[in-house]
């Protein structure tokens, strides 16, 4: 995890309990991934150095999204049969995927922002994201899981306007501005999520439970869309991979249901944790 402590100096720190483990020195202040780009053994070798680390107490502690600059942010579409149904359109018959840019990357509890461009059709996505953990290519499914460092929780916000309203459509860029997406609050090595199928995504917006499935509920499963990009792109330490939204988009709903300046917003993953991200006005203080 990547967090402020108390001397205001950006850090990586291992969660343990209620209790984050600060790595000492120069090491913890260097950005996640570019520790992932190291190579085989790199987080293990982190860890072993936070041993020495001081300790601080999770509440109070300002947290920041464990990955800024990723090599890579990929999205997957349509990967639930139901929100596929929700937009009226067919399952596809082989994953979708789509880019999204680095700088749209937030934290836990920093705000979202209606860009001043597309406000008023902002959508949610509730999302498993997962953490590549080593560089591969062509690789096969039954092989897939050994690249995944681990998983986070990320909400893949999207301007729908943008997105499906412009001319032959705009997927990377409404999906794009700046905050849209929020990811963390931390990463959560694969070695602990033994039952990937089970894990539960939820969206909540002002207490009101919007979306609400499981990862078992995927289209094309994990290993399946690893394989299928890996054709194509040389996957590499600290890529993002996001892997879909459940039904229950903002879009789907009737009448829709867009995000509001003001509105709070609980993406979670059963085992992986919750992400809260207040809803603002561009320009709008907090």
């Amino acid at each position: 995890m990547r967090f402020i402590d108390p001397d205001g100096a950006a850090r990586t720190g291992f969660l343990e309990g209620d209790e984050v483990i600060a790595v000492p020195g120069d090491e913890g202040r260097v950005a996640l991934e570019t520790v992932l780009l190291n190579g085989d053994g790199s987080l293990s070798r982190l860890r072993a150095s936070a041993i020495r680390g001081r300790r601080h107490t999770l509440d109070g502690l300002r947290l920041l999204a464990p990955l800024t600059q990723p090599p890579k942010v990929l999205g997957v579409g349509l990967n639930y049969p139901e929100h596929a149904a929700e937009s009226a359109m067919e399952a596809p018959t082989e994953p979708v995927f789509f880019a999204k840019l680095a700088s749209t990357i937030i934290g836990p509890n920093d705000a979202i922002r209606l860009p001043k461009a597309a406000p008023r059709r902002v959508d949610y996505e509730a999302e498993l994201a997962l953490v590549i953990g080593r560089a591969g290519r062509d690789i096969a499914v039954e092989d897939a899981m050994s690249f995944v460092l681990g998983y986070m929780v990320a909400n893949d916000v999207s301007a729908r306007d943008w997105q499906t309203r412009k001319p032959s459509g705009q997927w990377m860029l409404g999906k794009s501005f700046d905050t849209f997406l929020p990811i963390g609050p931390w990463i959560v090595t694969a070695d602990e999520v033994p039952d990937v199928a089970g894990l539960r995504i939820t969206c909540t917006i002002r207490g009101e439970v919007l979306q609400d499935d499981h990862a078992g509920s995927m289209l094309f499963p994990i290993p399946e869309l690893i394989a299928y990009v890996s054709q194509v792109a040389t996957l590499v330490p600290g890529d993002l991979i996001l892997t879909g939204t459940p039904s229950g988009t903002g879009s789907g709903r009737k009448p829709p249901r867009w995000l509001q300046a003001g509105d709070l917003v609980e993406v979670a993953v059963s085992e992986i944790g919750t992400l809260r991200n207040r809803v603002r006005e561009q320009g709008a203080a907090g």
